[in-house]
């Protein structure tokens, strides 16, 4: 569907973290936007709501968009807009619905309201409605609802939904104190940036009514409207910032990729065609369409988002996943002192670390083993591979005699722990669990032979002498008695 040139716009409040479903928001509005000749996505920042407002909460949202690839240096970006800016025409848009009889001033409480509601409003009973009360003092001001017929929004991606205008009580438009409500600020700031289009979440889909009924009142042609379907966790439920882990920062943080999260973003509610789902935003700006998002709910997988990512890590070029783990190699996210990290041993390990991680800040924990000497104990890792404490202290002894000379090749070094294994009635994959330990301090990690080439021959035998040192002294019943099995020539 060809909407020519659309004006959208994405309004978020500045009052917490920047949620995923923003984020999905977002992103639709952008690429629509994007899609058409001229198109232009609005940056609208709705912060009226003073008390629960951050100035550090509205720099984040900027700044989350820009990571998303929402730039405010594209021609297709617009604002940032702040509603608060433009309470006079909220006031005077809710004075001219006053004056031409679609607004009324009401001098019921809100206890008063809920006391009395009842019938088909389900809320508001009409009590004030043909009083003809001035504004005065905490009176509220309501929009007068049509008696009968149907309020129609045809949807992009719903269809036609009918609400019943008896079913919709007289709502209010103004508070007591004369500041304009979110219905009337948000339908005022659309028509005066000229918006055209309305992508948002599918709870907002109850207010296209009342907001139609506003642009109508107001004289103008209300927006097409596109409710996106609700986020659900895997048990369902709608994802929700209190249970959920819903914060697009936290994500960032951890070290998933901008274009991991865009891709799996737009996910939510569309698919590209075929059984494709990992695709360049160039394909997903050339093939989304607004009528063919899902209406169902859609699940957010943290999972298959999770994969995703290691997918995109495992794409990148080498210098690039280099560049991007970066700050993760220092303190305070590297548990090493700054002085202990060695970019070249990073960029030795960086082939092997790529393939490994799912997001990057797990990096850490892949190579941590290089820059902290001694390496962090692992009591779990140490048990399971030393627990015949004899047969360990017999390959580390042998080991060591036989690293002292072996030439320090990757190959070269698998070579001589197989002889060692060999001579022990072990398979490779027994004989090396306890050297990986004593050297990387855990049973799985990147390739052996190849780490220890990186590590360096000096480093190594240190520390499998220190894992020797270590079965002697925790070998029960018998202190010394690793000591005395003779290795070779060479000794321990």
């Amino acid at each position: 569907m060809s909407f020519g040139s659309v004006r959208v716009r994405f309004a978020p409040s500045p009052t917490g973290i920047f949620h995923v479903g923003g984020a999905r928001s977002a992103l639709f509005n952008w690429v629509v936007a994007r899609q058409s000749p001229g198109g232009r996505f609005v940056l609208r920042i709705e912060d009226t709501d003073v008390a629960r407002n951050r100035p550090e909460w509205m720099e984040g949202i900027v700044r989350a968009l820009a990571w998303l690839g929402i730039s405010q240096e594209s021609e297709t970006f617009e604002g940032p807009y702040f509603q608060s800016s433009n309470a006079q025409r909220h006031g005077a848009a809710a004075r001219q619905l006053f004056q031409v009889g679609r607004a009324y001033y009401c001098a019921c409480t809100r206890e008063e309201v809920v006391a009395r509601a009842s019938g088909p409003h389900r809320g508001y009973d009409g009590r004030c409605r043909e009083l003809g009360l001035p504004r005065g003092e905490g009176r509220a001001l309501r929009f007068r609802t049509p008696d009968d017929g149907v309020t129609a929004v045809a949807d992009l991606i719903r269809g036609a939904t009918e609400f019943p205008n008896a079913a919709m009580e007289d709502f209010v438009i103004a508070r007591g104190d004369g500041s304009a409500v979110f219905l009337l600020a948000n339908a005022v700031d659309d028509l005066d940036q000229r918006i055209n289009l309305v992508i948002r979440g599918e709870e907002h889909l109850s207010n296209a009514a009342k907001q139609q009924l506003l642009w109508e009142a107001l004289g103008a042609t209300p927006p097409r409207w596109a409710h996106v379907p609700v986020i659900v966790n895997e048990k369902r439920q709608k994802l929700s910032k209190r249970r959920d882990r819903v914060a697009l920062e936290d994500y960032q943080a951890e070290g998933y990729l901008a274009e991991t999260m865009r891709n799996y973003l737009m996910l939510l509610g569309w698919a590209p065609g075929g059984d494709r789902e990992i695709v360049p935003w160039s394909v997903i700006e050339a093939e989304f369409r607004l009528e063919n998002v899902n209406s169902s709910p859609a699940q957010f997988d943290v999972n298959k988002l999770r994969s995703f990512n290691g997918e995109y890590i495992r794409t990148l070029p080498l210098a690039e996943f280099v560049e991007r783990c970066q700050p993760w190699l220092t303190p305070p996210a590297a548990p090493w002192p700054a002085q202990s990290f060695d970019e070249k041993a990073f960029a030795a390990l960086a082939p092997l670390a790529q393939t490994r991680v799912g997001v990057l800040s797990e990096i850490t924990t892949v190579v941590d083993w290089v820059f902290l000497d001694p390496p962090a104990f692992d009591e779990a890792s140490w048990s399971k591979a030393m627990k015949d404490h004899a047969t360990a202290g017999d390959i580390l002894r042998a080991t060591i005699a036989a690293y002292q000379t072996s030439p320090w090749e990757a190959e070269a070094l698998k070579t001589e722990l197989e002889r060692v294994g060999n001579g022990l009635g072990l398979k490779l994959g027994k004989a090396q669990a306890p050297v990986r330990v004593a050297v990387m301090s855990r049973t799985v990690g990147l390739p052996l032979f190849e780490s220890l080439t990186v590590l360096g021959r000096e480093r190594t035998l240190a520390r499998l002498r220190a894992a020797l040192d270590r079965l002697r002294l925790t070998t029960p019943g018998e202190p010394s008695g690793l000591a005395s099995r003779p290795v070779g020539p060479e000794g321990p």
